[in-house]
């Protein structure tokens, strides 16, 4: 598995495992945030949603202008349209999944 920290990111690391596996899901991914780290910098929007999936540890998801606290075993799921960003601002490592998803159509 190839480690990386996507742009903006600091204390960050990530490694794809899939891509493209269904007409709905575009790819999942694993991420370690260390303490303090997280990203991007700036809240983003993208073109597609994503499901972010808490295996160890507690993240915080910026999200229009709010704090959400996901902890182990809870899912959250970020429409892409929306500012967003994920952070760690515990005292541990965070492990988390994060699925990208194409958009629902109403």
């Amino acid at each position: 598995m190839d480690w990386l920290t996507p742009p903006g990111h600091r204390a960050f690391k990530a490694a794809m495992l899939a891509r493209n596996l269904d007409d709905e899901i575009l790819d999942c991914a694993i991420a370690v945030i260390e303490p303090r780290g997280g990203g991007p910098q700036e809240d983003h929007c993208h073109a597609h949603d994503h499901l972010f999936v808490v295996i160890s540890g507690c993240a915080t998801i910026r999200m229009d202008g709010e704090s959400i606290a996901l902890r182990e075993s809870q899912a959250l799921r970020v429409p892409g349209s929306t500012a967003h960003s994920v952070w760690n601002e515990t005292d541990a490592p965070v492990k988390m999944a994060g699925i990208s998803l194409k958009v629902l159509e109403p």
